[in-house]
């Protein structure tokens, strides 16, 4: 059969408090996020593996505090007062590649001024940072930190109906119990997963079984897909 012709196609992702699935994997950071108001020195940490949530968290929060996001390696061009002017603001992957650490100390130093707030997002906490930068790390370890925990099987259930929603893609609860059993449990591997699966089903042009599924984890396991 000859393979259909696919399209990389955006994906919209669901990012509304009503689409975040509580588990005790997520509970407490989401219970921090909500407390905003009593984070000590108005700024905290958030801190997760890739795929754990923590966008989607910012979303959430931004939505309930009126807050700016703005990614890590856009801060050397932002307009720094006027983010902060904003009174709250989100900068997300501050331990990735492209952080200028200036621009976020500065940051830090006028939200501060203004008595605003600063969440932070990254894989890992402040004292793992690759930052050559000793004042901004001494700033970003006297904040609090929320972690989220790797997902539990509820959780993870959910970020794979929620990857396949996103994707506008029906799937039975057969085919998800049937990954979730099989599945590496992360949430990068979830994402991989989705991904191949809708693909293959692109490319096949078949709808997404239990079969298709398995088929595609098969050759994800072995390295292949």
């Amino acid at each position: 059969m000859a393979e259909q012709l696919t399209f990389d196609l955006p994906t919209r992702a669901a990012l509304g408090r009503e689409d975040f699935f509580v588990s005790p994997a997520n509970a407490l950071a989401l219970a921090a996020l909500d407390d905003w108001r009593g984070w000590p020195r108005g700024k905290l940490i958030l801190v997760g593996p890739h795929g754990s949530g923590k966008t989607h968290l910012t979303h959430v929060w931004a939505t309930q505090t009126g807050a700016r996001i703005v990614a890590a390696g856009d801060l050397g061009a932002a307009d720094l007062p006027g983010l902060a002017a904003t009174g709250a603001v989100a900068v997300e992957d501050a331990d990735a590649e492209g952080l200028d650490a200036a621009a976020l100390f500065h940051l830090h130093n006028l939200l501060g001024a203004a008595g605003g707030t600063l969440l932070v997002t990254a894989t890992r906490p402040p004292a793992q940072w690759s930052v050559a930068l000793p004042d901004l790390i001494s700033r970003m370890q006297a904040a609090a930190v929320a972690r989220l925990d790797p997902p539990d099987d509820a959780l993870l259930q959910a970020i794979l109906l929620k990857l396949f929603s996103d994707r506008q893609l029906a799937v039975t609860p057969d085919v998800t119990s049937y990954l979730l059993k099989r599945m590496e449990r992360s949430f990068d591997a979830a994402q991989k997963l989705v991904n191949a699966i809708d693909h293959r089903a692109l490319t096949d042009g078949k709808r997404i079984t239990r079969a298709l599924a398995g088929e595609v984890l098969d050759k994800l396991t072995e390295g292949d897909a």
